[in-house]
């Protein structure tokens, strides 16, 4: 059997590559290791900037340039560095040794030894993955959960007076809206999308153990913990003042826990929609030479909402084990998030194949009135609910006395159809006032909705 070039293992990289946009530009190997130059540069220019053990501040093109070590960093970049990895064994110390090597080159070799200065392996790579994190969440990934939301939201507000049977435990009951029920799920997302505008993204900058004991060995007067904090937060970071070599990775837990919610409110959306579909509330507006089955030529499959589903699933996963390992670490170091923080890519790469698909999936939705109207005619039994209810607020005021209205009722509709003659028939025998009578006669499955029309525009925004 002839042998396979080298392929990609995962859909990802591959099948599904189209579909994640900028997110390698920060979560692969080499977004890291150009974040990685970046915090090292950026530490640098601290010290120098501070004028640390004796140096002077570099002028604006110096700075430029040494900046060009990572705003610069392409193929050749990635291909010298990984050639530094394959000598050093270790990935940060290759970074610095590239980094030095810019620095002879702009002859700035006198503050080479200032380039990782204090540092440990993790002191870089917690900024980066903060960086790199960050800016995935906030660039790539947040604005196309955006997207589906105010897809949402417009589909919502499109439908938001049109009657629909629901169906609580799968069976007939009190009628409500198309767009109220896609609305509830607006609703939902908005506030996941508020509390993940507040995550914070931490870092640290601490030294070997966290207690800066070589910061102070090289400058007792120095206030390191002041440093710390003003290099951190110059990076757009949270600092993170109290931890052991690593930083805790709370904050990734929280931010990874909180993804994961967004995807199971999302999975449920697509549940939701799937049944209508199947129901034959939407129907799928055909793809121009797509096909939905390879043997029934007449299928029109919601694939859309089903291969977001599997993504949700695997994201969950992938996050979900994140979560629940990167907040333990044996004393004061292990290497577990070594290579667990490898995977968040992937984690979040599925999250965004999902969301991809689910913007797709319901631009290709149409509602079908029609089978919604006849869905609703074909179940009046569901006004018992209205009639004994008004039943109640007469027998309180004194104004009829009828007795067990919810059992009355209960005989008369329970494991049987009605439909509007039979309704009005029950109606006419009833001890009611006849403005009561009147405003029950004049009720249908389809107008007994509510405020429904009146909920769905709490979600209105503009768009």
């Amino acid at each position: 059997m002839t042998s396979l070039p080298q392929q990609p293992l995962s859909p990802l990289d591959g099948r599904y590559s189209g579909a994640m946009g900028q997110l390698s530009q920060h979560l692969s190997e080499a977004g890291l290791n150009r974040a990685r130059i970046v915090v090292e540069v950026e530490w640098l220019l601290y010290l120098t900037s501070h004028g640390m053990f004796g140096t002077r501040p570099l002028t604006p093109e110096q700075a430029k340039s040494l900046r060009a070590a990572a705003s610069e960093f392409g193929p050749d970049e990635i291909a010298e560095l990984a050639a530094l990895e394959a000598t050093t064994r270790h990935d940060v110390k290759a970074v610095e040794y590239f980094l030095r090597r810019r620095l002879d080159t702009l002859g700035l070799s006198a503050i080479a030894e200032l380039t990782h200065f204090a540092a440990t392996s993790e002191d870089i790579n917690n900024l980066a993955y903060a960086i790199t994190v960050r800016d995935a969440v906030t660039t790539v990934w947040r604005p196309r959960l955006v997207t589906v939301v105010d897809a949402l939201r417009e589909l919502a507000l499109r439908h938001r007076a049109v009657p629909m049977l629901a169906r609580t435990h799968g069976q007939p009951a009190t009628p409500t809206t198309m767009g109220r029920e896609l609305a509830v799920f607006v609703a939902r997302l908005d506030r996941l999308v508020a509390k993940l505008d507040r995550a914070e993204y931490l870092g640290k900058f601490n030294g070997a153990t966290g207690t800066y004991a070589a910061h102070v060995a090289a400058a007792p007067d120095v206030d390191w913990q002041r440093v710390s904090r003003e290099f951190v937060t110059s990076l757009g970071l949270t600092w993170n003042p109290l931890t052991t070599q690593i930083e805790s990775h709370d904050w990734q837990a929280e931010l990874y826990d909180l993804m994961v919610h967004i995807g199971r409110v999302l999975h449920n959306l697509c549940t939701d929609v799937w049944t209508y579909i199947s129901l034959g509330y939407f129907r799928q507006i055909p793809v121009a030479g797509a096909t939905g089955s390879s043997t029934m030529p007449h299928k029109v499959n919601p694939i859309r909402f089903e291969n977001a589903e599997a993504n949700l699933e695997l994201s969950g996963a992938v996050l979900g084990s994140l979560s629940a390992t990167l907040v333990t670490s044996r004393l004061q170091r292990d290497l577990t998030d070594s290579s667990t923080q490898r995977n968040i890519g992937v984690g979040i790469g599925h999250s965004l194949l999902a969301l991809d698909n689910i913007v797709r999936g319901l631009g290709e939705l149409e509602l079908d009135v029609d089978r919604l109207a006849a869905d609703l005619d074909g179940n009046w039994e569901v006004l018992a609910e209205a009639v004994q209810t008004v039943i109640r607020a007469e027998v309180a005021a004194g104004t009829s006395s009828i007795a067990n209205p919810y059992e009355l009722l209960k005989e008369l509709t329970r494991g049987r159809r009605l439909d509007a003659a039979g309704l009005r028939e029950f109606l006419a025998g009833l001890d009611l006032p006849e403005a009561a009578k009147e405003r029950l006669g004049t009720l249908t499955p389809a107008t007994y909705v509510g405020l429904a029309d009146e909920l769905t525009g709490l979600v209105a925004r503009e768009v």
